[in-house]
């Protein structure tokens, strides 16, 4: 598996997710398309949406519901694109949610999405024994202090991990979930006392190999504002790929 192949995957499912063209995050310009239902998307994903903008670094992808098409094309037009990154800054936020407002939306979630690169993306040490788990071996472990790397809700998604052990106690927890056909998102937990011994980077970096040995393209999102999560992708061996900011309905 290729950067240039694992590039096109994420394209390819951020233009089912978006009910666009892959293409279409590559323009210099802005795109807006209607937001549908698509059994192809993102399993966790509440389609249509509101509003969901998308970035690859270049113009905006917008993707809304059919309500909300004019608010979406009026929010991309106070950025111009090649200053596209604004929309994503807190004041560019603001101007959306003052759009949106009238219509009952309100802006929910902003996260940044990562993607490993292959020439940087190897096993890494953390002087600890680290054991590969399956689906069957997470039923104890559906507690708090492992809720980033597995989901309590959609337990049927989590499918694939790998443990960190010291003297046969769990320390460090890495999972991912099968949040689509061909993209594998991994969630990572460690304990406080196991922290900034590299016991993340290392079941981090082991499971996106294992999940590409299995064909599956695997990915990491982090809040902007979450700077441990980065510095443990950015470690690992992944980059920024994309950017993401969901408008929702205010109530919700």
């Amino acid at each position: 598996m290729t950067n240039s192949e694992i590039f096109d995957t994420a394209l390819a499912q951020s233009a089912i997710d978006c009910g666009c063209e892959p293409g279409d995050f590559l323009k210099p310009g802005h795109t807006l398309s209607l937001s549908r239902p698509d059994p192809g998307a993102r399993r966790y994903l509440e389609l249509p949406h509101v509003a969901n903008f998308v970035s690859y670094g270049n113009g905006v992808v917008a993707a809304a519901g059919e309500a909300y098409m004019d608010a979406a094309s009026r929010c991309l037009a106070l950025f111009p694109p090649e200053r596209a990154y604004r929309l994503f800054e807190t004041p560019g936020m603001h101007e959306v949610d003052d759009i949106f407002a009238p219509l009952g939306g309100r802006t929910r979630f902003m996260a940044e999405y990562f993607l490993p690169d292959m020439e940087l993306l190897r096993p890494r040490k953390c002087g600890y024994v680290l054991k590969i788990l399956k689906s069957g071996d997470f039923s104890g472990l559906y507690t708090p202090e492992w809720s980033n790397a597995l989901c309590e809700k959609r337990r049927e998604l989590d499918v694939l991990g790998v443990g960190a052990y010291d003297n046969g106690a769990l320390v460090g927890l890495a999972g991912c979930s099968a949040d689509c056909d061909t993209m594998w998102q991994i969630g990572i937990d460690v304990l406080p006392e196991y922290r900034r011994r590299g016991v993340a980077s290392a079941l981090v970096s082991s499971l996106a190999l294992e999940i590409a040995e299995r064909g599956k393209v695997p990915f990491y999102c982090a809040a902007w504002s979450n700077l441990r999560s980065v510095r443990t992708a950015i470690s690992s061996g992944f980059r920024p790929a994309w950017v993401e900011l969901t408008v929702k309905e205010a109530e919700k």
